[in-house]
C-alpha cells in the first residue's frame, strides 16, 4: 500500500505544481516582454527581456494603492481579532443553548455572500459620512470577517486545558489576568494563524473598495489591477508587472508566517 501511495503522492504534487506554476511563470515572463511579443508563438520563452513595464508601473498611483491596501489589511485584522478573540473564547468555554445559538448564527453569517451586504452597508455608511473613506472599507471588512475568525479560533481555545485556568484561579488570578497571561499564550499559534488569514483576505479587498471609495485615486491594489483592463485594450506587460509587484508583500507575509500558519491549521483541524 505504501509503495502505491508514494508514486501517487508524487504525481499529485507534480500536477499541482504544474497547475499553479505554469500561470505564475507566464505572468513573470510576460512582465518582461514588449506588447508585440506577448502572443507571438515563436517568442514564448525566447525573447529580449525589458523592464519597461516595471518602470511604468512604479509610479505614485501604485504607492497610493499600496498604502490603502496596507491600511485596510492592518486595520481590519486588528479590529477582527479584537472582537473575534473574546467571542471565540466565550463560545469555547460556555455551555448551553445560548452559545449554541450564537455558534449557529456565526455559521449562517459566514455563509452570507459579500454582495448581499453591499447595498445595506452603502446606505449605512452614507448616513454615517463614511463613503469615500478608507475607514468605511475597514469596518465593512471587519464585519464580514468576524464570523470567519471566531469560528476558526474556537477550536484553539477549546484545546487549552481548563485545568490551567483553574490553577490560576486558585492562585488568585482574575478572569482577565488568566485570559491574557495563560490562555492567549497557549493559543498564540491559533491567533497568529487566523490573523494571517484575515490579513491576506483583507489585502485582496475589491468589492467593498470599488463601491465605498468613490474616488478611483484612492483604490487599493486589487482595484488598481482591475482598472488596467479597459475598453481600449489591455497592456499585458504592464498588467503582469503590476501583478508581480502587488504580490511581493503577500509573499513576504506568507513566507514569514508559513511555519505558524502550517502548525496552526494542523492543530485547528484535529482539535
Amino acid at each position: 500500500m505504501s509503495f502505491k501511495a508514494g508514486p501517487l503522492a508524487i504525481l499529485m504534487k507534480a500536477l499541482l505544481t504544474i497547475m499553479y506554476g505554469v500561470p505564475i511563470l507566464w505572468i513573470v515572463l510576460t512582465s518582461f516582454k514588449r506588447s508585440e511579443d506577448v502572443f507571438g508563438s515563436q517568442q514564448s520563452f525566447l525573447f529580449r527581456p525589458t523592464v519597461a513595464a516595471y518602470v511604468e508601473a512604479l509610479d505614485a498611483e501604485l504607492f497610493t494603492a499600496l498604502r490603502q491596501s496596507a491600511f485596510i489589511a492592518v486595520g481590519a485584522t486588528a479590529l477582527v481579532l479584537l472582537v473575534a478573540i473574546p467571542a471565540a473564547y466565550g463560545l469555547a468555554r460556555t455551555q448551553g443553548w445560548i452559545p449554541q445559538l450564537g455558534l449557529g448564527m456565526l455559521i449562517v453569517l459566514q455563509m452570507m455572500p459579500q454582495t448581499a451586504t453591499v447595498i445595506p452597508l452603502f446606505q449605512i455608511f452614507g448616513n454615517w459620512s463614511l463613503l469615500d473613506k478608507t475607514l468605511g472599507v475597514v469596518l465593512a471588512d471587519t464585519a464580514l470577517l468576524i464570523p470567519f475568525a471566531a469560528l476558526l479560533l474556537r477550536p484553539f481555545f477549546r484545546a487549552v486545558p481548563p485545568q490551567l485556568e483553574e490553577a490560576a484561579s486558585i492562585d488568585g488570578a482574575g478572569m482577565m489576568r488568566t485570559f491574557i497571561g495563560i490562555v492567549l499564550p497557549v493559543a498564540r499559534n491559533g491567533v497568529f494563524t487566523v490573523g494571517t488569514l484575515v490579513f491576506l483576505l483583507s489585502w485582496g479587498e475589491f468589492l467593498y473598495a470599488v463601491n465605498f471609495l468613490l474616488s478611483p485615486g484612492s483604490y487599493p491594489l486589487s482595484a488598481l489591477l482591475a482598472m488596467q483592463v479597459s475598453a481600449f485594450g489591455i497592456n499585458w506587460p504592464g498588467l503582469m508587472a503590476l501583478s508581480v509587484l502587488t504580490s511581493i508583500p503577500i509573499l513576504i507575509v506568507f513566507a514569514s508566517t508559513y511555519r505558524l500558519l502550517r502548525d496552526g491549521l494542523t492543530v485547528g483541524a484535529v482539535k
